[in-house]
Protein backbone atom coordinates (compact mmCIF):
# COMPACT_ATOMS: atom_id res chain seq x y z
CA UNK A 1 0.00 0.00 0.00
CA UNK A 2 1.27 3.42 -0.91
CA UNK A 3 -0.16 7.01 0.13
CA UNK A 4 1.41 9.95 -1.92
CA UNK A 5 1.14 13.45 -0.85
CA UNK A 6 1.69 16.22 -2.99
CA UNK A 7 1.10 19.91 -3.28
CA UNK A 8 2.87 21.32 -0.34
CA UNK A 9 4.54 24.69 -0.45
CA UNK A 10 5.41 27.79 1.02
CA UNK A 11 2.28 30.39 0.92
CA UNK A 12 1.71 33.55 2.57
CA UNK A 13 -0.85 34.36 5.28
CA UNK A 14 -4.60 34.54 3.28
CA UNK A 15 -3.11 32.12 0.19
CA UNK A 16 -4.53 28.89 -0.70
CA UNK A 17 -2.56 25.22 -1.68
CA UNK A 18 -4.50 22.08 -2.93
CA UNK A 19 -2.63 19.01 -1.34
CA UNK A 20 -3.43 15.72 -3.03
CA UNK A 21 -2.82 12.17 -2.15
CA UNK A 22 -2.43 9.75 -4.74
CA UNK A 23 -2.81 5.49 -3.75
CA UNK A 24 -2.24 2.78 -4.55
CA UNK A 25 -2.61 -0.96 -3.51
CA UNK A 26 -6.37 -0.38 -1.69
CA UNK A 27 -9.45 -0.78 -3.25
CA UNK A 28 -9.87 3.00 -2.95
CA UNK A 29 -13.62 2.75 -2.71
CA UNK A 30 -14.08 0.84 0.15
CA UNK A 31 -11.89 3.60 2.29
CA UNK A 32 -12.00 6.19 4.73
CA UNK A 33 -9.28 8.90 3.66
CA UNK A 34 -7.87 11.69 5.87
CA UNK A 35 -5.45 13.81 6.56
CA UNK A 36 -3.63 14.77 9.95
CA UNK A 37 -1.11 17.39 10.64
CA UNK A 38 1.82 17.99 12.66
CA UNK A 39 3.94 20.60 13.36
CA UNK A 40 7.04 20.22 15.98
CA UNK A 41 6.55 20.43 19.52
CA UNK A 42 2.79 19.72 19.40
CA UNK A 43 0.83 16.82 18.91
CA UNK A 44 -0.36 15.57 15.57
CA UNK A 45 -3.87 17.07 14.68
CA UNK A 46 -6.86 15.46 13.50
CA UNK A 47 -7.43 17.83 10.05
CA UNK A 48 -9.97 16.40 7.87
CA UNK A 49 -12.16 12.63 6.73
CA UNK A 50 -14.13 11.66 3.98
CA UNK A 51 -16.05 8.50 4.05
CA UNK A 52 -15.68 5.77 1.94
CA UNK A 53 -17.76 6.53 -1.60
CA UNK A 54 -19.98 3.53 -0.18
CA UNK A 55 -20.82 5.09 2.84
CA UNK A 56 -21.70 8.29 1.13
CA UNK A 57 -18.39 9.63 1.07
CA UNK A 58 -19.57 12.28 4.12
CA UNK A 59 -17.38 14.56 5.16
CA UNK A 60 -15.48 15.96 8.64
CA UNK A 61 -13.31 18.68 9.67
CA UNK A 62 -11.09 19.39 12.90
CA UNK A 63 -12.20 22.84 14.22
CA UNK A 64 -9.05 24.52 13.58
CA UNK A 65 -9.87 24.42 9.95
CA UNK A 66 -13.38 23.99 9.62
CA UNK A 67 -14.92 26.19 6.66
CA UNK A 68 -11.50 26.99 5.36
CA UNK A 69 -10.32 23.66 4.13
CA UNK A 70 -12.72 21.19 1.76
CA UNK A 71 -11.27 17.87 1.37
CA UNK A 72 -12.84 15.71 -1.68
CA UNK A 73 -12.14 12.15 -3.34
CA UNK A 74 -12.06 11.39 -7.19
CA UNK A 75 -12.49 7.41 -7.22
CA UNK A 76 -11.15 7.27 -10.63
CA UNK A 77 -8.28 8.79 -9.84
CA UNK A 78 -7.57 7.09 -6.84
CA UNK A 79 -6.92 10.67 -5.35
CA UNK A 80 -8.17 12.51 -2.57
CA UNK A 81 -7.60 16.45 -2.28
CA UNK A 82 -7.50 18.75 0.39
CA UNK A 83 -8.30 22.28 -0.86
CA UNK A 84 -6.85 24.85 1.68
CA UNK A 85 -8.17 28.39 2.18
CA UNK A 86 -7.76 31.50 3.65
CA UNK A 87 -4.29 29.91 5.23
CA UNK A 88 -2.72 31.19 8.67
CA UNK A 89 0.59 30.49 9.79
CA UNK A 90 -0.84 28.41 12.46
CA UNK A 91 -1.43 25.91 9.33
CA UNK A 92 1.99 25.27 9.07
CA UNK A 93 3.00 21.80 9.82
CA UNK A 94 3.95 18.27 7.93
CA UNK A 95 0.42 16.72 6.50
CA UNK A 96 0.13 13.29 6.71
CA UNK A 97 -2.81 11.33 4.32
CA UNK A 98 -4.24 8.40 6.42
CA UNK A 99 -6.27 5.60 4.98
CA UNK A 100 -8.58 2.91 6.46
CA UNK A 101 -11.39 0.47 5.53
CA UNK A 102 -14.47 1.90 6.03
CA UNK A 103 -15.61 2.45 9.66
CA UNK A 104 -18.38 4.73 11.46
CA UNK A 105 -16.65 5.95 14.33
CA UNK A 106 -12.88 7.30 15.29
CA UNK A 107 -12.72 9.32 12.44
CA UNK A 108 -10.35 11.59 14.61
CA UNK A 109 -8.21 9.19 16.11
CA UNK A 110 -4.77 8.67 14.33
CA UNK A 111 -4.65 5.06 15.83
CA UNK A 112 -7.87 3.88 14.07
CA UNK A 113 -5.83 4.35 10.61
CA UNK A 114 -4.55 1.19 9.16
CA UNK A 115 -2.53 3.32 6.28
CA UNK A 116 0.36 6.87 6.35
CA UNK A 117 1.60 8.48 3.65
CA UNK A 118 5.15 10.08 4.09
CA UNK A 119 3.37 13.67 4.78
CA UNK A 120 4.49 17.08 2.31
CA UNK A 121 5.12 20.56 4.21
CA UNK A 122 3.15 23.48 4.27
CA UNK A 123 4.76 26.83 5.69
CA UNK A 124 2.81 29.72 5.84
CA UNK A 125 4.60 32.91 6.53
CA UNK A 126 3.15 35.87 8.36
Amino acid sequence: VQLQASGGGLVQAGGSLRLSCTTSGITFTNYDMGWFRQSPGKEREFVSHIMSSGSGSGTYYGDSVKGRFTISRDNTKRTIYLQMNSLKPEDTAIYHCVARRHMAFGYFTSDRYSYWGQGTQVTVSS
